[in-house]
């Protein structure tokens, strides 16, 4: 059983209660006295507590995602292999002798089989749900992922279409099972494509750090893990060899809640070139080292640069606009960034726009974001420039190798995201859903 699976949940939840009752039962017949009676009663003791402690750690950790393997617990992390492919120039993990050779590999349920509501039925009717791990060639990062595909995906109509895509980040140290299960991601996209308010998109669901228990916050540490690389250069490359996803930067959008909102805004106005819109549900707009990320900037002389190059507020004022689109989301009470925020929407200027959701009040947990999720995902929607390109009618037979990393001549060649329209707007209250 897999250590995130509902079945060990309750297995293990039914063997502390279990352990309780005997307990209860045989205490009478442990009470006298001697050795054997009084080791009955420690053993009793220690056994029924080992089963409550662990039942408890499960349902905790099946809720935050501290880890989502056994082997993440145990601390025997997959790695790619360090031997490097022809052609990379010493870049990139040679991750074509792991089995299936793919950047996109199938998982077990990770979790998913505990989430209400999924598409079921035929996958050009309901859509499909697909438990992943992507694997980066340049990071060396194995990350768990949710990938939902709508109907359109499946359907004749569409057979050559490529699609639009959202990565949609959870904060930290939560992951991807609260993206399906807490904020119902994927069952919000359905339902709002099957009412025409969304285009048929791509949404691809991943935890923000790539090193757990580490919190990474989408950055590249020096001699460290190298975040930033993952969702900005591996995971394209990933989606495109696997998925028909579009080419063209217009087309990609980062969106996340808290920890997964602050890298959207982050990974889409540091790398305007792969994302063009950004979704910050309660997110903060600089990175700092604290305990759970260690040192994410090195201890050079460069480190407190590289800081400042992390401070979204910083880099609007001394830096030139990125040319994208934001939505950002706050509340005048109850929530620690409403001060940012807003010094955020009056210090960007054009190229670059941004709008945002302010709520008379809201905390910052899931209750706030819920109320908020259906018109951010209407909002990013309609920032996708749906690709007007296709998949060639006779594709070349692949062969197992790998992608070119950088992409083709026409992709670099469409790399320049298209113009955003103009203006910004403050949403007091968005409407019920």
């Amino acid at each position: 059983m897999g250590l995130t699976s509902q079945s060990l949940e309750i297995t293990v939840g039914a063997l502390a209660v279990a352990c309780v009752v005997l307990t209860v039962w045989l205490w009478p017949r442990l009470s006298r006295r001697g050795v054997i009676p009084v080791l009955g009663r420690l053993g009793s003791i220690l056994v029924t507590q080992v089963a409550i402690i662990c039942s408890l750690a499960l349902a905790v950790n099946n809720n935050f995602e501290f880890y989502g393997t056994w082997d993440e617990l145990l601390g025997n992390n997959e790695k790619a292999p360090v031997a490097v492919s022809e052609g990379g120039g010493g870049q990139y993990a040679d991750v074509g002798s792991i089995k299936g050779g793919g950047l996109v590999q199938p998982a077990g349920p990770q979790g998913l089989d505990r989430v209400t509501g999924l598409p079921k039925g035929a996958p050009e009717k309901a859509g499909k749900m697909e438990s992943v791990r992507i694997l980066g060639r340049r990071s060396r990062a194995i990350n768990p992922a949710f990938v939902y595909l709508p109907p359109q995906y499946f359907q004749k109509a569409y057979k050559r279409q490529r699609f639009p895509v959202m990565v949609v980040i959870s904060g930290y140290p939560g992951g991807i099972m609260n993206l399906a299960e807490h904020l119902q991601i994927p069952q919000n996209a359905g339902r709002l494509i099957a009412q025409g308010r969304m285009q048929p998109t791509i949404l691809v669901m991943l935890r923000p750090t790539i090193a757990p228990p580490r919190d990474t916050e989408c950055v590249d540490v020096p001699d460290g893990p190298k975040a930033e690389t993952f969702f900005t250069k591996d995971l394209p490359d990933a989606l495109k060899s696997t998925y028909r996803v579009g080419h063209d930067p217009s087309a990609w959008g980062a969106f996340g809640y808290s920890s997964g909102g602050t890298c959207s805004l982050e990974l889409a106005m540091r790398n305007p070139k792969v994302y063009t819109s950004a979704v910050s549900l309660s997110g903060d707009y600089r990175v700092k080292n604290d305990l759970a990320t260690g040192s994410l900037f090195g201890d050079s002389p460069a480190e407190a640069q590289r800081q400042r190059e992390h401070d979204l507020l910083w880099r609007l004022k001394n830096l030139p606009m990125p040319r994208i689109s934001a939505l950002v989301t706050s509340s005048r009470e109850g929530e620690p960034n409403y001060g940012d925020t807003m010094k955020f929407i009056h210090a960007a200027k054009p190229p670059m726009t941004v709008d945002s959701i302010i709520l008379p009040r809201g905390s910052h947990q899931f209750s706030t974001w819920n109320r908020e999720i259906v018109p951010a995902l209407e909002w990013q929607s309609q920032q996708l420039i749906y690709p007007q390109d296709v998949e060639p009618l006779h594709p070349k037979p692949k062969t197992g190798s790998l992608p070119p990393a950088e992409g083709d001549a026409k992709d670099k060649a469409k790399d320049e995201p298209k113009d955003k329209p103009k203006g910004k707007s403050v949403v007091a209250e968005p409407s019920e859903h």
